[in-house]
């Protein structure tokens, strides 16, 4: 996949050794940490990274949920699922993150 972020590129080229230890570390975690099917967990990313509000983060799950197969329908479901937990502000940052990637900002 392509890097979706200037900085992460930058980070990869500037530090290649723990960038390798980060990507084997997230591959082991991801494919072969358990049980749960590809889309389910990229749904959990999706929802963890808008909770913590890491909006880059958040941007690439949701691409890589998108490759995934997950449907608009189920990402923005599992936002949505932030609302009463993490509370409104964070929601509505989440989901204009999502609402710019589709295309719809501002609707």
């Amino acid at each position: 996949m392509k890097d979706l972020h200037k900085i992460f590129s930058e980070f990869k080229g500037d530090f290649p050794a723990v960038y390798a230890g980060y990507e084997s570390l997230g591959a082991e975690i991801h494919a072969a940490g358990g049980p749960l099917p590809e889309k389910t967990r990229w749904l959990l990313k999706i929802a963890v990274s808008g909770a913590s509000r890491h909006m880059s983060a958040l941007e690439t799950h949701i691409t890589r949920g998108r490759e995934a197969g997950l449907s608009e329908d189920e990402i923005r479901h599992a936002l949505l699922l932030l609302l009463q937990t993490t509370g409104f502000p964070t929601f509505m940052e989440a989901y204009a993150v999502f609402k710019r990637m589709s295309g719809a900002a501002g609707n």
